[in-house]
């Protein structure tokens, strides 16, 4: 498929670079669960939610939110990039693929670097102790979908961009509440009754029961449906969103 190819030109550009994010990739996540699994989670002590220790609450958490924030940042600056700076796409779609085709292929391409951070995020945590069941590849595999909702999200946002500024206000005002309060470090019911609603509509919250309840065997199988409709419905609509952008933005 045309796709591919697209996907094979972003491989190839990340084969040269992938040095300069090996830091980031293994030890943020190491030195970020060590410090704030065992340190804060040895204050809270037998309180931790779920009675499993903090660490292991955490860790998934921050497997979804990992894939969320490779995604955000991966579908704002770069993306924009291509579209309008280095005129990447421009040069893509003199040649037989689509818009269509290109779209595909960067998010394939964009799956793959969920993957990849994802996985080495996992093999910390296997690494710490937590996540050692056979559901961990289910964690792993809902994290990636959590980015992959992300993804195709902010991907329709950055169609529509045209300076790059509005990021700012995404990260700020969108991104970083969403980090912070969709139960990542905390369960939800902790906030505010007129909050709790708002959390449960973000995907990352979604992301995160699944990832958890997955790396701690404390949700079945017939519990997740609900969560991965939902994340699946979100991404569909997006998806076509972020294609109706990119294909009123490039071939026009």
């Amino acid at each position: 498929m045309r796709a591919n190819r697209v996907f094979y030109r972003n491989a190839r550009v990340y084969a040269r670079t992938w040095r300069s994010g090996v830091f980031f990739s293994f030890f943020q996540p190491l030195l970020f669960l060590s410090a704030i699994g065992f340190g804060v989670g040895k204050l809270i002590g037998a309180d931790a939610p779920g009675g499993r220790g903090y660490l292991a609450f955490l860790a998934p958490a921050l497997l979804a939110a990992a894939c969320m924030q490779t995604a955000t940042f991966e579908s704002t600056y770069p993306l924009l990039g291509k579209i309008q700076w280095r005129r990447t796409y421009e040069a893509i779609l003199a040649t037989p693929i689509s818009v269509k085709d290109l779209f595909a292929g960067e998010i394939r391409w964009l799956a793959m670097r969920m993957l990849m951070v994802g996985g080495t995020f996992a093999a910390v945590m296997l690494l710490l102790g937590v996540g050692r069941t056979p559901w961990m590849a289910a964690s792993l595999f809902a994290a990636i979908l959590t980015g992959l909702v992300f993804a195709t999200a902010i991907s329709a946002f950055t169609a529509r961009s045209k300076t790059g500024s509005e990021f700012n206000w995404l990260f700020r005002f969108v991104i970083t509440p969403m980090f912070l309060f969709s139960g990542t470090f905390f369960p939800i019911d902790r906030l505010p009754e007129y909050l709790q609603p708002v959390a449960i509509l973000t995907p990352l919250y979604h992301g995160v029961i699944l990832a958890r309840g997955f790396a701690t065997e404390t949700l079945t199988a017939y519990e997740s449906v609900p969560h991965f409709a939902y994340l699946l419905l979100v991404f569909g609509a997006a998806y076509w969103l972020a294609l109706r952008g990119f294909t009123k933005r490039l071939a026009s």
